[in-house]
């Protein structure tokens, strides 16, 4: 539903640095302290919402077979640019990612999706789809805006200032309908979901959480009391 602000953000951002972990959201511990991938030397890993492609080059580095989707042209276009910069090989789809039918059942090492799930209409689809093609017991790593980011907010005096004001609770808890965040000075739809209505869905799914993560951040511009800015996760492949 971001597809054409991605395709503008890719078309406004430099290329960045050969990036040499996994990151899960901006001004977060990376998975060098985090640990939730493993080693992936050999693995075939599902990078879903590849975006600009630091995660998928940074696996490639590693060893890893990386499959990428994004339905957004211009940020594959830029990922491509990174792989080659970084003379790393991925396999790139443009594709929706709850779409993967062109993947094999029990054929995926490891799934990756930093950042995508807020932007999933029907997040058990996703789940389903993923469950399907990951091997028994393999593990499916994620990470999205945690709800207190999405619900609670204080304004700015002007564009580009830092939020001043008393902090506020600026919409309900219990709210479903979309809301929007800015990503690189565009303003992108997400959909807030609550850490219960996750692991409900991860459970009819069929996963198991093994890992849930509210990672303090490392850094932030907003000088009121820290609050958590994103939710890491870890689940593996059970039944159906």
């Amino acid at each position: 539903m971001n597809t054409e602000a991605w395709d503008r953000i890719a078309a406004n951002r430099p290329l960045p640095p050969i990036p040499t972990t996994v990151a899960f959201g901006a001004d977060l511990p990376a998975d060098d302290d985090l640990r939730l991938c493993g080693d992936v030397t050999g693995k075939r890993v599902l990078d879903l919402g590849c975006g600009a492609g630091e995660n998928a080059v940074a696996l490639a580095a590693r060893g890893a077979h990386v499959i990428a989707v994004d339905a957004s042209a211009g940020q594959l276009a830029a990922a491509r640019r990174l792989a080659d910069t970084a003379e790393v090989r991925v396999e790139w789809h443009q594709s929706d990612a709850s779409d993967l039918a062109f993947l094999r059942a029990d054929s995926i090492d490891l799934a990756l999706a930093t950042g995508l799930i807020g932007e999933v209409d029907d997040l058990d689809r996703l789940l389903r789809q993923v469950h399907r093609v990951l091997r028994p017991g393999a593990p499916f790593v994620f990470s999205f805006d945690h709800p207190v980011a999405l619900t609670v907010g204080r304004d700015a005096t002007e564009p580009g200032a830092l939020p001043l004001g008393t902090r506020e609770v600026r919409r309900s808890w219990f709210d479903g309908s979309p809301c929007s965040v800015r990503r690189d000075g565009e303003e992108i739809s997400v959909i807030p979901r609550s850490i219960a209505a996750v692991f409900a869905s991860l459970h009819r799914a069929g996963y198991r959480t093994e890992v849930l993560l509210e990672p303090e951040p490392l850094r932030s511009d907003d000088p009121g009391p820290a609050l958590p800015t994103t939710v890491v996760w870890r689940a593996r492949k059970e039944g159906v």
